[in-house]
């Protein structure tokens, strides 16, 4: 395995709403990842943080989602092979999750 990739989110929602967000979102990506052929193996609570595991083209990727009171830590842990989209990777993470934590609902 490679070195973990870290994106961190700042937030201002508090860690129950941080958390309902990402629950929330995590139910869209699921639908969304299936019908482009990647597969969510698993998606586990347990406190404040997400353990999670998908797999695509038969390579997994797996790690953790932190949420704190005004920060989300996401690691992104892949194989080698998958690392040399780790920069990509950690864009869309960061996008997508300012996108999720930082708009008004």
């Amino acid at each position: 395995m490679a070195k973990p990739m870290v994106v961190e989110i700042p937030h201002e929602l508090g860690r129950e709403e941080a958390r309902r967000r990402i629950d929330e979102g995590t139910l869209k990506v699921r639908d969304a990842l299936g019908r482009s052929g990647i597969s969510i193996n698993t998606l586990n609570w347990t406190g404040d943080r997400l353990d999670y595991s998908v797999t695509a083209l038969a390579q997994t990727v797996d790690g953790q989602i932190d949420v704190g009171q005004d920060m989300v830590r996401v690691e992104v842990r892949m194989p080698l092979l998958l690392s040399m989209f780790a920069q990509t990777i950690q864009q869309i993470v960061g996008k997508e999750g300012n996108k999720l934590l930082l708009t008004k609902k």
